[in-house]
């Protein structure tokens, strides 16, 4: 963590959270789904293989099939320092790890698979698919989801985060807010002043399932084209292609068109943002907090250690070192 994020964090009452009953119990897939394709980064072909599992478990990734190699998906064993994708590892860099979860936790998360046990095979990275959730939406639905039970055959109450007073963090023209909200309501702007095609966007919304799976699954990845060697040089997006990912040149404008919506990069970030907040659930209850959250920039433009997303993660954390167990 940064020293500027450090020095926020320590600035927020931890009474600005709580733990709120949703009144619904936790749940997870109602039957096993799986999906292949590339990884982005390593351009191996990997299958990820979503199994139901025990309320209170959480979502996990199990590499390999190994148990020695489960990763859960928390922000504790988020890496610090990775580029272009969210990468997990258990263990300050000894243990396993699994990159590139942020399209898979963002659709998790949205559509309640609270509890989740996500088996990888072929590589140590979840598969890019088409470059959004949208695969991953049609997957969880076509398992299904059903209420979790735990070892003893229980059923559990999801808990969800609240914030109570608003929190930020701000460097230059970049920040991240969240606000209290009677729900969840997420803004986000982009500015690429270089990228006409792109722009600035904006972009607005609620969340629940039916938002999420209409509105904001279908927005795929994108890069710069100028980009492409400078990260290919680097050893990334070795999966990358036209199939997976938008392309924007700064002066011809999208290579692969049509995009799916005018704000689609912007909607991207949304879906990322998402994914990234996932990681603050745990023993299967919600992650993403109900409150505003307001996000403008990149805040890696800033040249901090950090993605933008996971500032956002940091920002939140703050007052959840008592986590719920679970067992209300």
């Amino acid at each position: 963590m940064s020293t500027a994020a450090t020095r926020a964090l320590k600035s927020v009452s931890h009474a600005v959270f709580s733990w709120k009953p949703t009144g619904r119990p936790q749940q997870t897939l109602a039957a096993a789904v799986s999906r292949s394709g590339v990884g982005l980064h390593s351009g191996a072909r990997v299958t990820a293989t979503l199994l139901p599992t025990y309320a209170g478990e959480g979502r996990y990734f199990q590499v390999e099939g190994k148990e020695e190699a489960r990763v859960a998906a928390e922000v504790g064993n988020a890496e610090p320092r990775s580029q272009l994708c969210t990468t997990l590892q258990r263990g300050e860099g000894c243990g396993p790890r699994i990159r590139t979860v942020e399209h898979l936790l963002s659709a998790m998360e949205a559509l309640g698979v609270d509890n989740c046990r996500v088996e990888v095979i072929g590589g140590d990275e979840i598969p890019l698919l088409d470059g959004s959730a949208q695969e991953w939406v049609e997957a969880i639905r076509s398992a299904g989801l059903c209420a979790a039970e735990d070892t003893g055959g229980q059923k559990l109450e999801k808990l969800a985060p609240q914030i109570h007073e608003p929190v930020y963090l701000q460097r230059d023209d970049c920040f991240v807010a969240a606000f209290p909200s009677s729900q969840i309501h997420i803004t986000y702007g982009i500015d690429f002043p270089k990228v006409p095609a792109i722009g600035c966007q904006w972009f607005s919304t609620f969340l629940d399932a039916n938002i999420y799976s209409s509105k904001i699954a279908p927005a795929r990845t994108f890069c710069i084209f100028e980009e492409i060697e400078k990260m290919r040089g680097a050893g990334l997006i070795k999966g990358g292609s036209l199939e997976n990912a938008m392309v924007c040149s700064m002066s011809g404008g999208w290579l692969n068109p049509p995009v799916r919506f005018e704000d689609e990069p912007c909607r991207h970030k949304i879906l990322d943002l998402i994914g990234d907040f996932s990681l603050l659930a745990q023993n299967g209850n919600q992650g993403f907090p109900i409150a505003h959250i307001i996000a403008y920039k990149e805040l890696r433009s800033l040249s901090l250690p950090t993605s933008h997303q996971r500032k956002c993660v940091q920002v939140v954390e703050l007052g959840f070192a008592d986590r719920p167990s679970g067992a209300i």
